[in-house]
């Protein structure tokens, strides 16, 4: 049953029970103890701003946090838990509401995970805490290599991509207008650039998927001409080729046909009202070196702006062969963005969310130490992308050998999604993810562009406050021996010796490929 339907079925079943008592109640009593405050209390809910739920369905919207109550399927997000096993999902929901409103996001009674519970992770801390350091100056980093002209500073944590179509034009405007406010970078998503990602002038990362939405010809291929139209606004800050993402790796992105309107079809160059299903891969090139050549083609077109591309770690081979194809034609992406199987998404096979993909903390550590391995990663800046929420995850991602981070789903809690899982069907009763008009006037761009932006810093704030207290006094000191994990009851492991780095140009060379990587390096070893 979908999420409206059951708030019909509550009012239906509230209307029932209020007309049995009236029969007890004079018609004058029932008026003034009922009536005109329901009608009272529907006309408030209609005019306030700040609750999407209660602007869609005045008074019976209240009722929301009932239903979440009832609705453990809901919970079911994160394989972390509780002292009580139990998942966690709500700690982190509540804490990304609490940063984006700025109120109190401390709690009392110590820790709420289980210390003893193998898998929690914990950060060391210092005698000798940095009380001062340039917040603005720590929280960005420059992004472009040797062949790029216009290098962007961007900001330590930005929005993931989400494409206009999954989300709705309120939802773009929001993200995009925080965005502004806070002074970081909105990922378009595939989805091609939209005038509501345009409007409020927030820094932007055009995504280009394998459908090459907003730069496509007729037939479906890449053309230059529109992507150059698209890449030389100034707004573009930086262009990122998509070549699989974490919630469904192998796999072209889906829009339903309910959600492809007019309007939508028009932005991203396709036929409207019918099911788009991106292709599992690109046309634009079919081989490590001429992927080089594409990205080294984006540059041209764009003006130099920073080029890169994102992934989910699949084969490892093929990855290898990437960096192989760099060093050979000495052509190099600006920025490469590491997505874990563990994302998210508004809609995919659930075999594909479950159980294909690696990882966020493997991928992360293998992409980073592959680049080092080729003396590649003083040129390349890499992003982090899987369930960031907290200042905790950032450092984890920085430990693992993330520059910086990019965050879907907390920035669209923020935003105001309540988890329904109501993304492939238009139904979100928040207005989020739903091209539904009379749903997505719900959601007040103004107010949510707000609590987009705070939720910004105060993670960033929770963020530069961690590394502080560890001593340290710029976040690129953190190294993967601050981060600790219990692997067992009694056994401890810090992250270097879980993921023991690599030697900085070791697969340059067959004398020095570590024992992990000699698979690889066969043909290489063999011939010589």
């Amino acid at each position: 049953m979908k999420v409206r339907e059951k708030f019909v079925l509550v009012s239906v079943a509230t209307v029932v029970v209020v007309l049995l008592i009236s029969n007890y109640w004079s018609p004058f009593l029932w008026s003034f103890l009922v009536i005109i405050p329901l009608i009272l209390m529907g006309i408030v809910d209609m005019i306030q701003k700040k609750h999407a739920i209660r602007r869609n369905f005045p008074v019976i919207g209240r009722m929301r946090y009932l239903l979440e109550a009832i609705r453990p399927e809901i919970m079911q997000y994160f394989v972390e838990t509780d002292t009580q096993g139990r998942p966690i999902n709500r700690i982190f929901r509540s804490l990304i509401y609490q940063r984006s409103k700025k109120v109190n996001d401390t709690t009392p009674f110590g820790t709420q995970m289980d210390v003893y519970r193998s898998g929690y992770e914990w950060m060391d801390h210092s005698m000798y805490v940095k009380n001062t350091y340039d917040k603005k100056e720590c929280s960005r980093i420059l992004i472009g290599g040797k062949d790029c002209k216009k290098p962007y500073h961007a900001s330590l944590l930005n929005i993931s991509a989400m494409s206009f179509g999954s989300l709705s034009e309120n939802a773009i405007l929001a993200l995009n207008k925080g965005a502004k406010i806070g002074e970081f970078a909105h990922n378009t998503g595939e989805g091609g650039l939209s005038p509501y990602h345009l409007k409020y002038g927030g820094d932007l990362i055009w995504q280009i998927g394998t459908a090459y939405f907003g730069c496509r010809t007729d037939d479906g291929n890449f053309s230059k001409e529109t992507f150059k139209e698209g890449a030389i606004k100034e707004q573009v800050k930086m262009i990122e080729i998509k070549l699989s993402q974490g919630a469904k790796p192998g796999h072209g992105g889906v829009l339903p046909a309910i959600k492809n309107t007019k309007e939508i079809a028009e932005i991203r160059h396709v036929k409207p009202h019918i099911d788009i299903l991106s292709p599992p891969s690109h046309s634009a090139f079919s081989n490590p070196l001429e992927m080089m050549e594409f990205i080294k083609q984006l540059r041209e077109l764009s003006g130099g702006k920073p080029i890169g591309f994102k992934l989910c770690v699949g084969k490892k081979e093929e990855f290898i062969d990437i960096c192989k194809a760099m060093v050979k034609s000495g052509i190099s992406p600006d920025f490469i963005t590491v997505d874990g199987g563990e994302g998210g998404t508004g809609a995919a096979p659930v075999e594909f969310s479950n159980s294909i993909g690696m990882p966020l903390r493997e991928g992360l550590v293998f992409v980073h130490d592959t680049l080092v391995g080729f003396n590649l990663k003083d040129e390349i800046k890499i992003i982090a992308s899987g369930k960031i929420f907290s200042g905790f995850h950032m450092v984890r991602a920085k430990a693992l050998g993330a520059d910086l981070c990019n965050s879907a789903r907390a920035m669209m809690l923020s935003v105001g999604c309540i988890q329904a899982r109501e993304c492939n069907v238009n139904t979100c009763p928040t207005g989020v993810a739903t091209q539904n008009k009379s749903l997505m006037k719900g959601l007040v761009v103004d107010e949510k562009a707000q609590r987009v932006s705070n939720y910004h810093e105060e993670s960033l704030h929770s963020f530069m406050e961690m590394i502080a207290a560890a001593g340290l006094k710029n976040h690129d000191e953190i190294e993967r021996k601050h981060v600790n994990r219990r692997i067992g009851m009694h056994t401890i492991a810090k992250y270097d010796d879980i993921y023991p780095p690599i030697q900085k140009g070791c697969l340059l060379t067959k004398e020095n490929i570590p024992k992990d990587y000699k698979e690889f390096f066969i043909d290489e070893i063999s011939a010589n």
